[in-house]
Order: structure tokens, then C-alpha cells, then sequence
């Protein structure tokens, strides 16, 4: 019987594109979610386990590691996908905001782990953990700059991880630049965007779906990272 594979932050955007596409693949799927709405529903009819976790506190990260070992004795994958995009201009207690980008980008992943390493090492087959981290992780951003450090936090856990769990687990990031646009988004703020890319489009969740299947397929890539950006480095 094959072992679940969870996903944080899976409710929406491309967690949920993830969880939805690996359903479809009759895997068997954990997902986390911050806040209940109704794609959590949707989740749990396709069969899914959900789970309410708020991984900017320590409290929620003990209490997702508790659910999880109530949940399964293996994982075939972790999928790091959890996130929060706070900037500067939103406030001016820059430590709380240092502190939870770290928090939720680079502190929860390191020790879900560390915790539930067991799970993906008693596979049969070789197992994986994927860090959704960002384009900005080794570009930097004078906007989302906590944001921008905690990103590159979580890249640097990809190379530590892939070197302790080898070889039974392979362990990768996955940089997205613009993949998706939100539904305010102007025109003129979407053409703008467009034009940072050398591919000139935003492609949609699928290209995470494709690069996480890549990964989960993949017999000889650890410590990497697919960068999902169109070329954007080169502009």
C-alpha cells in the first residue's frame, strides 16, 4: 500500500493544483490548511486528509507533527508549499516580521523534517522532500526583503537535507517566478509583469504540478532546484 504524501499549505493556489493533480494520480494525499474554506471540502470528498495547522506558531508546527504520526506511519513525500507574503510597507515591527517569514519559509520545514524523517525513510522505495521556495531566493527583493532572506533560509535546507537523508530520500526545490495571477491584478500591472520573463507569459499552476511530478518520478536528482521563471534570470 503506498504512503500518503503531504502537502502544506494545500488549500490553495498551487498546493491545491498539486493536491488535486495527485488525487487525480490515486495517490493518497495529506494537506494542511491555515484557514478552513471551501476548497478544504472539495479536498476531503476526493479523499484527501486535512488537517488545520498555523505553521507560524511553534504550538502548530507540535500539533501538525502530532496529527501526522496519528495519521500514517509512512510518508512517500513532503511537499514544503506553506507560505506568507508579507513586505516592509506593511508594518513597522520588522522583527515580528523577520520572524515569521523565518518562521513559516525556513523554521517549520526544517523541523517537519527532522520529525517525521522516519516516516519517509522506512519506504520501500526512495522518498522525496520538495521546498517550494522563489525566484527571489537568489535575486533578492527590495520589496519582500524578510520574505526574500527566509526563501533563500529554505533553499539552503534543501542542500543540507539532500546530504543527510541520502540516499533513501532526494530532497529539491522548486523556485517559481510569476506563475499565477491574483484575481485584482490590473492589466496593466499583468502586461508589466509579462514582460519580466523572456517567455513573456504566466503559465499557470500546471507548471508546479509538472515540476513536482517530475521530481516525485526522478531516480537521479537531489540537492537542486527547478527554476520555474521563463528565463526571467536573463532579462
Amino acid at each position: 500500500m503506498t504512503s500518503p504524501i503531504l502537502i502544506t499549505g494545500g488549500a490553495q493556489r498551487l498546493g491545491l493544483a498539486i493536491a488535486k493533480d495527485l488525487l487525480a494520480q490515486q495517490h493518497k494525499v495529506i494537506i494542511t490548511y491555515r484557514t478552513k474554506k471551501p476548497s478544504v471540502d472539495e479536498l476531503t470528498a476526493l479523499g484527501a486528509v486535512t488537517i488545520q495547522a498555523d505553521l507560524s506558531t511553534q504550538d502548530g508546527v507540535l500539533k501538525l507533527i502530532s496529527d501526522v504520526n496519528n495519521s500514517t506511519k509512512t510518508l512517500r513525500a513532503i511537499v514544503h508549499n506553506a507560505s506568507d507574503w508579507k513586505q516592509e510597507s506593511d508594518t513597522d515591527d520588522y522583527n515580528h516580521l523577520f520572524q515569521k517569514m523565518m518562521q513559516v519559509h525556513a523554521n517549520a520545514p526544517y523541523q517537519l523534517n527532522l520529525a517525521l524523517q522516519n516516516m519517509l525513510l522506512s519506504n520501500d522505495v526512495v522518498s522525496d522532500i520538495i521546498h517550494m521556495t522563489d525566484y527571489v531566493q537568489v535575486k533578492g527583493s527590495k520589496k519582500h526583503i524578510a520574505y526574500a532572506a527566509s526563501k533563500a533560509a529554505l533553499h539552503n535546507l534543501t542542500l543540507s537535507f539532500s546530504a543527510l537523508l541520502a540516499p533513501k530520500v532526494k530532497v529539491n526545490s522548486i523556485a517559481p517566478a510569476l506563475v499565477m495571477f491574483n484575481k485584482d491584478d490590473s492589466a496593466a500591472y499583468r502586461e508589466k509583469a509579462l514582460k519580466k520573463s523572456l517567455l513573456e507569459i504566466c503559465p499557470g499552476a500546471q507548471e508546479a504540478v509538472k515540476a513536482v511530478n517530475y521530481l516525485l518520478s526522478s531516480d537521479y536528482i537531489t540537492g537542486q532546484t527547478l527554476h520555474l521563471d521563463g528565463g526571467r534570470h536573463l532579462k
